[in-house]
């Protein structure tokens, strides 16, 4: 599989599982099983996988393509999707350890959905710093932790969670873990029912003593909190900007195709968009937004295959800029395409809480503003 022929697989799945579902999927809070299947069978769950581990061995790009064309039939379902690949860049990571190399091969397979677990009910958005403390087990460990936000949650086969490691110094003394979805103690604490992203099932998880053993950890004791920055930030960040961005495209085409189609029976017919333009305008400002949006997803890319002085800085611009954008451009279509737009006949109006439901999910906005001003200055983010 080429990265063409990664996004042709992810648009015929768009337009076959996701397109015809959102809306009902959305409005009854449904996770997609069927979509994720459909993500196995065409290898897209093995999409960054390693070669050597019987994966596509693809890149950025790629996973942005897929990603974006994704999100621009159904959000949840390219969030759920950012979600496994920015977890299985960690499993990925962890070498050539039994345990990863396994789950890499049915990931590859497609029959394996991962996810991560960072974080938690004490630290808040905070995902960074777990409260929760690994306790020495046998010859592995016993956790027990309040998790938040898990993406996938009761649907996952694996979990990548994070916990301080059993001597920490500190909440950033963290080591990863691979917990399998039927391990003993893990449960979802409660029902999802978000005002966005309705249908990703991002329910707060609790583990209750859950023993996982040596060879279930993905990172040195204490290495965990490296590993959230220079493995997981990159691939997230990159995945939220190109959610943005399919969810750019999708108010986009929704608010052309309303204005083309909308029509003044006392004025002849004529189309909204031939009548009225200050619409022309608005529409023409959410293109510009969505094409400047795209550059800089491209932008990312380049930075993460050729990483610089400036990559982490771009990393950090990248998801304060996509939600900002997605925000600014579905909140232009609900303008523009009115009692439509709010009476749910366009879609728009799911496009409009998905934007805003990215801008609060960790590292939110306002505390990637603060990073970028501190990586500005010279202060040290953390």
């Amino acid at each position: 599989m080429d990265r063409d022929a990664a996004q042709r697989a992810a648009q015929t799945i768009a337009e076959q599982t996701l397109a015809p579902d959102a809306a009902r999927n959305d409005k009854e809070a449904r996770f997609s099983s069927e979509a994720v299947r459909a993500l196995g069978r065409a290898g897209l769950l093995g999409l960054t996988v390693p070669a050597s581990a019987n994966g596509a061995g693809l890149g950025p790009r790629a996973f942005a393509d897929v990603t974006a064309t994704l999100a621009q039939a159904d959000a949840s379902v390219a969030m759920v999707y950012m979600m496994h690949v920015s977890a299985t860049q960690v499993i990925a990571a962890a070498g050539d350890m039994p345990l990863p190399r396994a789950a890499l091969a049915e990931i590859a397979e497609g029959r394996h959905l991962t996810t991560l677990a960072f974080s938690e009910k004490g630290s808040r958005s905070h995902f960074w710093a777990p409260v929760s403390r690994a306790e020495r087990a046998g010859d592995g460990v016993r956790i027990t932790a309040h998790k938040s936000w898990v993406t996938s949650a009761g649907h996952a086969q694996s979990y990548v969670v994070a916990a301080q490691q059993p001597a920490a110094a500190g909440p950033t003394d963290t080591t990863l873990y691979l917990v399998p979805g039927d391990a003993r103690g893990l449960k979802v604490a409660a029902p999802w029912d978000g005002m966005g992203l309705r249908a990703n099932a991002s329910s707060p998880m609790l583990l209750e003593a859950v023993d996982v053993p040596a060879d279930r950890r993905l990172t040195d004791d204490g290495a965990g909190f490296k590993a959230m920055l220079e493995v997981v930030l990159p691939w997230f960040n990159l995945g939220q900007a190109a959610v943005g961005l399919g969810l750019c495209r999708a108010a986009v085409a929704a608010t052309t195709q309303h204005l083309k189609q909308s029509r003044f029976e006392h004025m002849n017919g004529v189309s909204l968009g031939e009548a009225l333009p200050n619409l022309r305008a608005t529409l023409a400002a959410m293109q510009i937004d969505a094409d400047g949006l795209a550059a800089r997803v491209d932008d990312l890319c380049a930075h993460l295959e050729c990483p610089g002085p400036l990559t982490m800085l771009r990393v950090l611009e990248s998801k304060a800029a996509a939600n900002e954008t997605a925000i600014r451009v579905t909140s232009a279509a609900m303008r523009a395409c009115g009692g439509a737009a709010f009476s749910k006949v366009t879609g728009i109006e799911r496009q409009f809480r998905d934007a805003h439901a990215g801008a609060v999910m960790a590292p939110t906005v306002d505390q990637l503003h603060d990073f970028i001003g501190k990586a500005l200055l010279g202060i040290p983010l953390f």
